[in-house]
C-alpha cells in the first residue's frame, strides 16, 4: 500500500476513532501528502528512517519553522504506529525518528489598559446602531472575556448560552463540551447584537440555512468564519499593540495571563481554556512572571 492511499484511511481513523478536530486532520494529512511527495509515493514497506530523516531535513533547508517540523516529526510516528498496528508494515520506521527541539516563545499579551481602551473603542464604534459594528465588539469582548478558541466562537449556537447562569457551552477539541463563565460587559454586548444587529444580517441568510441557529454571522447571513473573525482581531487590535498581524489567540492569551494575574488558580484557568494538559497552561505563568520580574526591577531600589 502507498503513503497516499494509507493515509486517506489514517484520515478516517483520526476522524472516527481519535475524534480530532478538522483543522489537525487536515494538518496531518497535509504532511504526509509533502511526505509522499517527497519520497515519490513509496510503498509503505519501501520507507526506512533514512527517508523520513531525508524528509524532515528537507523542509528545514527550506525554511519550515521549528513548531512545523516538531509536528512533521509526530504526524510520521502516529502515521506508521497506526500502519504497523494494522500490519501493513512489520517494522515501524519511524520509532527513531528524532524530533526537533521547539522554541519556546512566550506568546504576545495585551496589557489590561490596552484591551480596555480598545473595547471602549468598539463600544462607541457601536453605539450609532451599524450591525457589524454590534457585532465586532460582542466578538472581542467574548473571545478577550471567556479565552476562548476562534473555532469554538464561530461554533456557538444560541442555545449554548445562558445569561441567567452568565455562562456559554463551547465545542472545544476532540469534541469535548465545557461550560466557561462570561462576564458583565460582555453579556452586555452579546444582549446589544443580539437585539439590535443579528436580526438585521439574519434577513440575508438563504432560507433554510443550516446556520440558522449561529449566533455570530457574517455580512451575507451563514455563520462568521474563522478568517472573518482573524481579520477583525487583526484590524482593531494589529495598530494598538504595533504588529502588522495579530489574531484571535492573543485575545486568549491576554485573557489566560490576566487571570492569571488577578490571583486565578492554574487549574481553574486550564479547565476555562480547555487544555488537555496542565504543562500547556503553564507557559502563561512564565509570562506572569517576566511581568512581576519588571515590576520588581523599576520599583525595588536595589533590584
Amino acid at each position: 500500500m502507498r503513503i497516499s492511499v494509507a493515509a486517506e484511511a489514517y484520515g478516517e481513523h483520526l476522524r472516527r476513532v481519535r475524534r480530532l478536530s478538522d483543522n489537525t486532520i487536515r494538518a496531518y494529512l497535509n504532511d504526509l501528502a509533502d511526505l509522499a511527495a517527497s519520497a515519490h509515493d513509496p510503498e509503505l514497506a519501501d520507507v526506512d528512517i533514512e527517508v523520513l530523516r531525508d524528509w524532515v531535513w528537507r523542509a528545514s533547508e527550506r525554511g519550515d519553522a521549528r513548531a512545523t517540523l516538531a509536528r512533521r516529526t509526530a504526524t510520521a510516528r502516529g502515521f506508521f504506529a497506526w500502519a504497523t498496528e494494522r500490519g501493513e508494515i512489520v517494522s515501524d520506521p519511524a520509532l527513531r525518528l528524532a524530533s526537533p527541539k521547539r522554541a519556546r516563545t512566550l506568546p504576545k499579551v495585551a496589557t489590561v489598559p490596552t484591551m480596555a481602551t480598545v473595547l471602549d473603542g468598539l463600544r462607541a464604534a457601536a453605539s450609532d446602531g451599524d450591525p457589524l459594528a454590534l457585532r465586532d465588539h460582542a466578538v472581542l469582548e467574548m473571545l478577550y472575556a471567556t479565552g476562548i478558541r476562534v473555532s469554538e466562537l464561530c461554533g456557538l449556537d444560541l442555545d449554548d448560552v445562558d445569561e441567567g447562569r452568565r455562562t456559554a457551552r463551547v465545542t472545544g477539541k476532540g469534541d469535548k463540551d465545557r461550560v466557561v463563565p462570561v462576564g458583565g460587559p460582555a453579556l452586555d454586548a452579546l444582549q446589544a447584537y443580539l437585539v439590535r444587529a443579528r436580526p438585521i444580517l439574519a434577513e440575508h441568510a438563504p432560507a433554510g440555512g443550516r446556520h440558522a441557529r449561529a449566533v455570530f454571522l457574517g455580512a451575507r447571513g451563514g455563520r462568521v468564519s474563522p478568517r472573518a473573525v482573524y481579520a477583525v482581531v487583526s484590524h482593531t487590535l494589529g495598530p494598538t499593540l504595533g504588529v502588522e498581524t495579530v489574531g484571535p489567540h492573543t485575545l486568549r492569551h491576554s485573557a489566560a495571563t490576566h487571570l492569571l494575574d488577578g490571583g486565578a488558580d492554574l487549574r481553574a484557568v486550564q479547565e476555562i481554556l480547555g487544555h488537555a494538559s496542565l504543562g500547556t497552561t503553564q507557559i502563561y505563568t512564565h509570562v506572569s512572571g517576566e511581568r512581576l520580574a519588571a515590576a520588581y526591577r523599576q520599583a525595588h531600589p536595589r533590584a
